[in-house]
């Protein structure tokens, strides 16, 4: 019997063996990474249609924790090596734009998915190495916006992070940015504040986090290095903006009273079953069932039948958002077509 955790492990640790042998050997190495998370990914998605139920939520499977520690502490050996490579390895431009833009779409789908994974960890080891994944990569604030705001506030009006009707994703991706650090910032005040204790927010270890890794790209690989890190870092932020935006697209709550919302349901998370990216992004694309229960592990996360379906698979319609009018032109009728069925 296949081990539960397997393909997640292959599928998220293959690409880490690409990227490290195009940081280092550049050429073909970095274009199969790059093929790797484009369109291999893709094309497993539309060969294997199996969308395997997700496993007994009262199995103990420690192995699901132990392949995201590992995930991430390969994140913070892996980032580091992806800057030097790009800014001073002298592989060329080509193979460097490829491995840029596959290590990229690593740090934003995988490393990504796997730190909101472990913030959501009630061990607060697991939980403090997603919370340094995000802050690797300038967006500490995540993890406060994500616990404290989305998670309360999805597919509402008071949520920066859930796209409207109609918005397209760069002015999305500007609001929810701003939005997020603000919001986020203000719930942690207001935790202090509730359990009377003072002190600091978390908003210092973030900031200070990201301008330390900062500093540290420009002493030790020069101003090339701390470039490629923005830009690793800027690209990565996009990816799980991407997502979000992706995610909640035009889906709302109704509002029961001023300024109260039924509770958040699967009709409010686009979802996707491809076979392949769902395994590579540790489930993320089964959204409804992270919202329903966001303390379950990736593995146990299941299928949503009432739950809003993605035309095509969470990276492929990440692509399409950043053509707004392609976007409107596949998900207007498809949000109709879904708010149809629910009249």
């Amino acid at each position: 019997m296949t081990h539960p955790v397997r393909t997640y492990a292959i599928a998220t640790l293959t690409p880490v063996v690409l990227i490290v042998a195009g940081a280092f050997g550049g050429g073909v190495w970095s274009w199969l990474a790059l093929v790797y998370m484009t369109l291999f990914t893709f094309g497993l998605d539309q060969m294997i249609a199996a969308n395997d139920p997700g496993e007994n939520p009262a199995r103990d499977l420690p192995a699901a924790d132990t392949l995201s520690a590992s995930l991430a502490v390969l994140h913070f050996a892996l980032l580091p090596l992806v800057v030097w490579s790009i800014s001073s390895a002298g592989h060329g431009i080509a193979p460097g734009v490829a491995l840029f833009i596959g290590a990229g779409l690593f740090f934003g789908q995988v490393s990504n998915s796997n730190a909101h994974e472990l913030i959501h960890r009630r061990d607060r080891r697991l939980f403090a190495l997603g919370k340094w994944v995000y802050v690797t990569l300038l967006f500490g604030h995540h993890t406060s916006a994500h616990l404290k705001v989305h998670h309360r506030h999805a597919a509402s009006p008071q949520d920066p992070n859930s796209a409207r009707r109609g918005e397209g994703f760069y002015r999305f991706a500007w609001r929810a940015w701003i939005g997020s650090f603000r919001e986020g910032y203000r719930a942690e005040r207001e935790a202090i504040r509730k359990r009377g204790t003072g002190g600091t927010t978390p908003y210092v270890t973030y900031i200070a986090g990201a301008a330390a890794f900062a500093l540290l790209a420009l002493v030790f690989i020069g101003p090339d290095g701390l470039l490629a890190y923005v830009g690793l870092s800027a690209y990565a932020q996009m990816q799980l903006l991407l997502s979000d935006y992706v995610q909640h697209y035009g889906l709302t709550r109704s509002e029961t009273a001023p300024g109260k919302y039924e509770p958040v349901g699967p009709a409010h998370s686009w979802n996707a079953g491809h076979w392949y990216s769902r395994h590579l992004m540790l489930n993320a694309p089964r959204h409804s069932d992270h919202h329903a229960h966001p303390a379950r592990p990736y593995p146990f996360l299941r299928n949503a039948p009432d739950a809003p379906t993605l035309p095509s698979t969470l990276p492929a319609m990440a692509a399409l958002a950043l053509i707004p009018s392609l976007w409107r032109r596949v998900m207007t009728p498809a949000l109709s077509e879904w708010e149809a069925t629910r009249a």
